[in-house]
């Protein structure tokens, strides 16, 4: 097993910088940046969902049989994580204490913290693991991040608010989720990191498949297929090559 520091880090930052640039581009462009959204969306689901499944699913069944299990539990996880999210934050009235408080931003922070947890287990696993899942979830943060701005200026937040919230919960926490897990997984054994894999991959194949493709469903772009299969096809060709 191979266990770094900077790569894990370096690409939480980026996932950062990344949601940042999205908030960024919603409140300069926001016409361009509502258009093209559902491009990025689709392009990430397809380098989340074939790499899941070529390289990381396969990778945590070579190092454990509870894996199937695992898998399992971490896209119910995401399920139910977000079943709480859309109950408590985009079904609620969007009324100035309900946005004011907590709620939206804590979702939107638990979320992007995971993703943190998650580039610290696949690069513990490998850089090449890592790399591969860092591609697609720094892709997916750019729309992440337009979504968060939008959703706090819906609730009744001002711009400069909305711009903090947005920042603190979507883009921080990405980092903060990194700094957090990494002394704890580069302690484990290789039995726990394995299930931490299969949770990841349970993880990232939900966001892939049921988070990022029927966001962008609901805003159907003329080439969201050719994004979306241009993301398989890079995602396909990298594991081909390594492999």
């Amino acid at each position: 097993m191979e266990r770094t520091f900077w790569a894990p880090f370096a690409a939480s930052v980026c996932a950062a910088l990344i949601t940042s640039l999205g908030i960024g581009v919603i409140r300069r462009y926001a016409d361009w940046a509502t258009r093209n959204s559902p491009y990025f969306a689709c392009f990430a689901a397809g380098v989340l969902i074939t790499v899941s499944f070529l390289h990381i699913v396969p990778k945590s069944l070579s190092l454990s049989p509870q894996a199937p299990l695992y898998l399992l539990g971490g896209y119910l996880f995401m399920h139910l994580f977000n079943r709480f999210v859309t109950a408590f934050v985009c079904d609620r009235p969007a009324t100035k204490d309900y946005a004011i408080g907590l709620v939206p931003m804590l979702g939107i922070g638990i979320h992007s913290f995971i993703d943190g947890v998650i580039y610290t287990v696949t690069f513990s696993v490998s850089v090449f693991t890592g790399t591969l899942a860092a591609i697609g979830m720094v892709l997916h943060e750019f729309p992440e991040g337009i979504f968060t701005y939008v959703l706090l200026l819906k609730g009744g937040l001002s711009d400069r608010r909305a711009l903090l919230g947005s920042f603190v919960a979507a883009a921080l926490t990405t980092p903060l989720g990194m700094l957090a897990s990494y002394p704890i997984v580069s302690r484990i054994d290789p039995a726990a990191l394995a299930a931490l894999l299969a949770t990841s991959a349970g993880a990232l194949i939900y966001v892939g498949a049921s988070h990022l493709l029927p966001t962008a469903e609901r805003e159907p772009q003329r080439y969201s297929l050719v994004a979306l299969a241009a993301g398989i096809a890079l995602a396909a060709g990298i594991v081909g090559m390594h492999d």
